[in-house]
């Protein structure tokens, strides 16, 4: 009996202790699942602190990248400005430079113009002519202190072609004169009346080509050039009649249109005569020459050489007759 109370007392105990055992359990259980869910609310926790943080650092990069890109994009705009403006630079510097060369081209252009210009006015300084009438009927000029006169006979007005504010006429006659007073003029006078009348009949062509009022300013134009150079050669003649003896120049004779030159030195033993044919031309060509020697050896390839020194230019008898007796005559 005892043995069997005991049994029971054992299973009676063993039953409070299971029964506290499963109440342990269960109390176990709930705090594991509130474990659990604390646990899971943790995990929660983090994964949103993950996310958020991974949100966060997306969101610096993005703002990060968004404030690169502006920065490029301003960088990009500034680069394309600044090629703008070089561009524009470029364009202005082109512009100017070639403004540069059309300025520097037009100032050579009024170099050139100017000297022109200048050329032209000394020309018309070299007016020879003097205006004694002008009418609808005819033109009267002067020559060579009234020594030499042009008449120009006008005829009906030409239609459409205007001249000095007036209806320009047609030529019909031009003629020269000579009023020089032969057997009184030097022959200086002669020779300079001569080649311009040898110039004037050279010129009949003006008949042709001068038929009308405003082509008169030309041929008096030309026909002054000629003058003033043949009026310049007589007074070469009479410089050096009076002065030649300087030069070993002892007389110079003129003869229709030759000019005879007597060259005499005792220090280079020379004496020597030159004929000179000089035109109405004078001194744009050379001066044709034959040579006839008194004393000494003095040959016409020498006074060639001597004379294709000079200048064609202003006081070329003088430069001649000076640079023969450099070469030749001068002790």
């Amino acid at each position: 009996m005892t043995k069997v109370f005991n049994h029971q007392g054992k299973v009676a105990l063993y039953n409070k202790l299971v029964h506290s055992a499963e109440n342990e359990k269960n109390k176990l259980q709930i705090k594991i699942n509130e474990m659990d869910t604390i646990l899971k609310k943790i995990n929660n926790c983090l994964a949103e602190v993950e996310t958020e943080t991974k949100n966060l650092e997306n969101e610096e990069k993005n703002d990060a990248m968004e404030e690169w890109d502006s920065e490029m994009r301003d960088a990009e705009k500034e680069l394309e400005q600044l090629k703008t403006e070089e561009e524009e630079l470029q364009r202005k510097f082109l512009e100017v430079e070639t403004q540069k060369t059309q300025t520097l081209a037009q100032i050579e252009f009024i170099k050139e113009q100017t000297t022109k210009t200048e050329e032209l006015l000394d020309q018309l300084s070299l007016s020879e002519w003097d205006v004694i009438e002008w009418s609808d009927d005819q033109a009267v000029f002067t020559f060579v202190y009234d020594s030499i006169e042009l008449i120009i006979t006008f005829g009906e007005p030409l239609v459409g072609l205007p001249f000095l504010d007036k209806a320009c006429r047609k030529i019909n006659a031009l003629s020269f004169q000579s009023l020089l007073d032969e057997d009184k003029a030097p022959p200086s006078s002669l020779l300079v009346h001569k080649l311009i009348f040898q110039y004037i009949e050279e010129q009949e062509s003006w008949k042709k080509k001068c038929t009308a009022q405003h082509q008169v300013p030309q041929m008096l134009q030309e026909l002054s050039l000629v003058v003033n150079h043949c009026r310049l050669l007589g007074e070469e003649i009479e410089f050096l009649k009076r002065w030649g003896p300087n030069y070993s120049l002892m007389h110079i004779n003129v003869n229709n249109t030759e000019l005879r030159l007597l060259f005499s030195s005792c220090a280079a033993f020379a004496k020597f005569e030159i004929t000179l044919s000089p035109s109405a031309h004078y001194p744009l060509v050379p001066l044709p020459f034959t040579i006839h020697n008194h004393i000494g050896k003095t040959g016409h390839d020498e006074i060639a050489a001597i004379i294709s020194k000079v200048p064609l230019e202003e006081n070329y008898l003088k430069n001649v007759v000076k640079q023969i007796y450099q070469d030749l005559l001068k002790d």
